[in-house]
């Protein structure tokens, strides 16, 4: 397998962006959404991704959940077409997965914290990044990235 770098993107406000290179399977590097004024931060989100000028991404497929308010969810959606919309500007090749197809293959239920857990034994060198509860976006953006270099670059042959 190449040297490719896989960014990956766990979407909504408190999600995340992870960066993992195939060749450097016990390092990976996240950083939160970047935010301003509540919203994803699209300039700040390019400027991120370009700078470690990825092979390929990954986003979650997300849709509405049940019980959120209207507003909530125009909120989820913005944010998550604004990432959606930077890496097509950047003409990065995107491929999206629903929670359930990544979470099964790494055998985790939908309970966030089995994410974060997983994350810590995978990574326990980069412990920081997964430190906190909320640090779950974080763990699902890296686990996201993991997924696509075992199940999409050992796929295709990349």
């Amino acid at each position: 397998m190449n040297n490719l770098c896989i960014y990956a993107h766990d979407p909504g406000t408190s999600g995340a962006g992870a960066f993992y290179f195939t060749a450097h399977r016990d390092t990976v590097s996240v950083e939160d959404t970047p935010l301003a004024d509540g919203r994803v931060d699209g300039a700040t989100l390019a400027r991120r991704i370009e700078i470690m000028r990825p092979d390929l991404a990954i986003i979650e497929r997300v849709g509405a959940m049940p019980g959120q308010g209207v507003s909530s969810m125009f909120n989820f959606g913005a944010a998550y077409g604004t990432v959606i919309g930077v890496v097509s500007a950047l003409k990065i090749p995107v491929h999206f997965v629903t929670p359930a197809k990544w979470k099964k293959h790494f055998g985790l239920s939908a309970d966030k914290e089995e994410a974060r857990a997983r994350a810590l034994q995978l990574w326990p060198g980069r412990a920081e990044m997964f430190a906190r509860k909320k640090d779950h976006g974080r763990a699902e953006a890296a686990l996201l990235a993991l997924y696509a270099a075992e199940v999409i670059v050992g796929r295709d042959g990349a």
